[in-house]
């Protein structure tokens, strides 16, 4: 998947950032930082969540997060001031302001999540990403339950599906019966057990008729 913002294009497949026909250089947090920002647009994502997202299970001082932003702003000529990419909330976090296009998934439409979770008669979409599920005010997913960790498990969505994958939680993260060890790709209808709380996962059916054919 690629976005094009000003003269720039986000490539999360190559991993590369490019204006025109130059590269740009950015080091590998800078690039997880900027496509955070750019897959959750216009959501502000607090310092706290960017800091679990890019060092997680790592304590980290707030400059490591402030030295990365600027090195993204340089590579995008950026000003803080009058930020044409990169905002800052202040006392909060960063979001992404600035106009961006999808391009490299002509079939499919990019506002549609292609998929979904639901438990207790909620249903939650799934945008392209990282979710974290736990029960931390700041996680993608909150579940306010004794038996969940804080950072409990994680769930990968691209436009193909998404990857379950478990934190180290004593009361464990389940597929179906099976305890998650190593990350497993979802089907639709899979059964995903976080501590005590049990949730269905579900995928739009376009995309689930596509899967079956590759099969």
């Amino acid at each position: 998947m690629r976005f094009r913002f000003g003269a720039f294009t986000l490539d999360l497949d190559t991993r590369q950032l490019t204006a025109g026909d130059r590269v740009v250089h950015l080091a590998p947090k800078a690039f997880e930082l900027l496509a955070a920002l750019i897959v959750d647009r216009p959501r502000v994502l607090s310092k706290k969540v960017l800091q679990k997202r890019l060092w997680p299970e790592t304590f980290v001082t707030e400059a490591n997060l402030a030295n990365l932003l600027s090195e993204v702003r340089e590579a995008l000529g950026d000003n803080a001031r009058s930020p044409l990419f990169i905002r800052t909330a202040h006392g909060f976090g960063y979001a992404f302001c600035g106009d961006a296009a999808v391009t490299g998934t002509p079939d499919r439409a990019p506002e549609s999540p292609p998929c979904w979770l639901e438990w207790d008669g909620r249903r939650l979409p799934l945008s392209v990403g990282e979710h974290v599920i736990g029960r931390d005010p700041d996680v993608e997913i909150r579940l306010d339950q004794s038996t969940v960790s804080r950072r409990h498990a994680r769930l990968v969505v691209t436009m193909e599906g998404a990857v379950l994958e478990a934190f180290d939680s004593k009361n464990g993260t389940f597929r179906g019966s099976e305890r998650v060890s190593a990350p497993v790709q979802l089907t639709d209808g899979d059964a995903i057990r976080v501590g005590s709380v049990l949730m269905t996962f579900r995928v739009r059916a376009s995309l689930a008729s596509e899967e079956t054919q590759l099969l």
